[in-house]
């Protein structure tokens, strides 16, 4: 029987964009039960010292990484826009996201909110951007709206806090079992090991490393 799988994503990081649209199918063919977890790294980075995300503080990196998003979105058949703002203001989204937990929508509305950015460019700060993922999702126009509610933004905090709990440092992260120390898997080059694991319990069967060779005498 397979484990939950969590899916941990921030709507600002790059990498969770190819994730996002491809993790609902990869669950769904692996029969693994999926939740959608929004969080905040903003907090998780202030906590290390961070006022930036690393791809900017670090300009060899970001450079790397835009490179690496380019040939991932390219493979995969996807769009990619770089977003005039970097990392993007994603309180909003994430809200209008923890206001839809569990609902039908929630998916569909997270994949347009990342076409949106990363596929277009589009600044999902703007309400109007959001409205339009709703629109797109199915979802009632409202919960922009209810995204104001403190009760809401709580639970937006109490998000980023469990992903803190569970040692999330970056995003995409996946969480596989339940309780105080599930299975952490970071990184969308992870994503396939953490379905592995949610439906077998381990990684899949994988080649042994080669071992060095020998000394010459």
């Amino acid at each position: 029987m397979s484990a939950p799988l969590g899916f941990w994503f921030e709507f600002a990081s790059s990498y969770s964009y190819p994730a996002a649209m491809r993790i609902g199918d990869a669950a769904a063919a692996a029969g693994v039960a999926l939740s959608w977890q929004p969080f905040l790294l903003g907090p998780i980075f202030a906590a290390r010292g961070w006022r930036d995300s690393p791809f900017n503080i670090y300009p060899d990196k970001g450079r790397y990484m835009w490179r690496d998003l380019e040939r991932i979105c390219a493979a995969e058949g996807l769009p990619l826009a770089r977003p005039a703002r970097f990392p993007a203001n994603s309180l909003l989204a994430a809200r209008v996201a923890v206001a839809g937990a569990g609902a039908a929508w929630l998916p569909g509305y997270v994949r347009a909110v990342y076409a949106a950015g990363f596929g277009r460019g589009a600044d999902i700060a703007d309400p109007a951007v959001l409205a339009e993922a709703l629109a797109e999702a199915g979802a009632p126009a409202a919960l922009l709206e209810a995204a104001e509610d403190p009760a809401v933004k709580g639970r937006l905090r109490a998000q980023t806090a469990a992903a803190e709990a569970c040692g999330i440092f970056g995003a995409p992260s996946f969480t596989v079992g339940e309780g105080a120390a599930p299975e952490l898997f970071w990184g969308h080059d992870r994503m396939a090991d953490a379905i592995a694991w949610a439906g077998q319990g381990e990684m899949p069967h994988r080649a042994p490393r080669l071992q060095p060779a020998p000394p010459r005498v």
